[in-house]
């Protein structure tokens, strides 16, 4: 997107970011001489009215908390074009996921940034609001004269304790949420906690917990991450069996409240010891019994070949879907609320492969003789396009191609070649449901081919967006 000069009072110097909903600029107030971030909705989402109640309700969020630790909002507005924009703290530092990027962080500056992050929240929490969506890229750094300071950012998940207090959507990054927020379940506080543990988790050893790339795979967890000795030797037992403890599955076995947590923390950190008052070490589940069985839906196919996906084996917590369901529908929700369950994304897996699709096509791929999730061949895939799905294929080639053959009655548009080692290919088709394509490189020979047939464009994207890949062995 072309640089505007300014938006509202603002002029704007530099695109600093940018997501799935909006665009983050540097800006120069002219009237005060000061630097803020000017964060501005994304054009394709002006007219969705949904997810503007959701950026303004952001912008409300952060208005109520006064703190070091936490981005401040100083001004809303609406741009000449109709999108609003808020006006907020400008982190100078970058984000605490660009740091671990570099590799674990020293214990001594884990433990500060965990400390501060967990301040910004209970000042959240005080408020009356839930983050829901703690991690790595939302922690942002703003130098002062003694040094720098973390501060949460992004509250375009947050939500009203009032409101989660309910039965609320499933939602959050993969590698950091808590589990009974991806199953929709009543949440409080230890919701946030969970994430503050799992970014611990991510500063001491560089890595994810768990490395869950989707909410489906999330369902699954039951059991804390490996001990993080087992990624970086020189972690004390003391901090892995804090933060650990805080990544239970299980938020009743969590520690009570962020002041546990971090008191727990930092006197694991100072002493070298776990503060048996609050956590006896032999309660910590080992690292072995911490690493369960992964379900292998299907083999994966010739190296040519899609891999047929189908629903995994039934577990524990999948079995919270029905009953979330029964309870939207008890609670009022009528044809909305049956139609929120069945919209709701179903992981289907193997290993090295996995995808979500929409609940609805386990329905129709029954219909189609199972011939819907995946194709078995490229050639009647290609040529039949009615058929909605996903195909997921690993090919073999060393340089991703810039030109693909359209299915059948559809034109392809301009390659989209802006993320490194993939490319993607969007269809205009006369009939049948939209189509996106794209390559991932993979290694030297093999990439991973996905083509998704979806009507509605946000759920294609997501259906793309959710398809996963592990190396053989791993």
């Amino acid at each position: 997107m072309d640089q505007p000069p300014r938006i509202g009072r603002y002029s704007l110097v530099r695109r600093v970011g940018a997501g799935g909903f909006a665009t983050v600029w540097l800006a120069r107030d002219e009237q005060l001489d000061a630097e803020v971030a000017v964060k501005i909705l994304s054009e394709n989402w002006v007219e969705d009215e949904d997810v503007r109640r959701r950026f303004l309700a952001e912008g409300r969020f952060l208005r109520k908390v006064d703190s070091l630790y936490v981005v401040g909002v100083h001004d809303i507005g609406e741009a000449d074009d109709g999108r609003p924009f808020m006006v907020l703290t400008y982190a100078d530092g970058g984000t605490l996921a660009d740091r671990i990027k570099a590799g674990p962080l020293e214990f001594a500056e884990a433990v500060r940034i965990i400390t501060q992050v967990g301040r910004g929240l209970k000042h959240l929490h005080a408020r009356g609001v839930l983050h829901r969506d703690v991690k790595p890229a939302n922690v942002l750094f703003r130098t002062d004269p003694s040094g720098d300071r973390a501060m949460l950012s992004d509250l375009g998940l947050g939500k009203s304790l009032a409101e989660v207090s309910r039965i609320t959507m499933p939602g959050g990054t993969p590698a950091y949420v808590a589990p009974e927020q991806v199953m929709g379940e009543r949440l409080d506080h230890r919701a946030d906690l969970y994430s503050l543990g799992a970014v611990a988790y991510a500063a001491f050893t560089g890595q994810a917990p768990h490395g869950v790339a989707s909410l489906g795979a999330v369902m699954q967890i039951d059991a804390p991450p490996p001990s993080m000795t087992t990624l970086r030797e020189d972690v004390p037992d003391a901090i892995d069996v804090v933060v650990r403890r805080a990544l239970e599955p299980d938020r009743d076995q969590r520690w009570p409240d962020l002041d546990s947590f971090l008191n727990a923390l930092r006197e694991a950190h100072t002493t070298g010891k776990v503060p048996a008052r609050l956590v006896p070490a032999a309660e910590m589940p080992t690292p072995a019994a911490a690493t369960g069985p992964v379900d292998q839906a299907t083999a994966l196919a010739s190296s040519n070949e899609p891999t047929v996906a189908t629903r995994p084996r039934r577990r524990r917590r999948t079995a919270v879907i029905t009953a979330l369901a029964a309870v939207v529908l008890a609670a009022g929700g009528g044809y909305g609320g049956y139609e929120y369950v069945l919209s709701r994304l179903v992981k289907v897996e193997n290993k090295p492969l996995s995808v979500e699709v929409p609940r609805t096509w386990s329905q129709k791929a029954v219909d189609q003789g199972n011939s819907l999730l995946v194709s078995t061949s490229t050639a009647n895939w290609q040529s039949n396009p009615q058929i909605e799905g996903v195909f997921v294929g690993l090919v073999t080639g060393s340089t991703l191609p810039r030109s693909t053959t359209a299915p059948e009655g559809c034109t392809a548009g301009t390659p989209d070649t802006s993320q490194q080692q993939v490319v993607t290919f969007q269809y205009s088709c006369n009939q049948g449901p939209g189509v996106v394509e794209q390559y991932r490189q993979l290694d030297k020979t093999k990439q991973l081919r996905i083509q998704v047939r979806e009507s509605d464009p946000k759920l294609r994207q997501t259906v793309l967006n959710s398809v996963n890949y592990a190396p053989l062995g791993d």
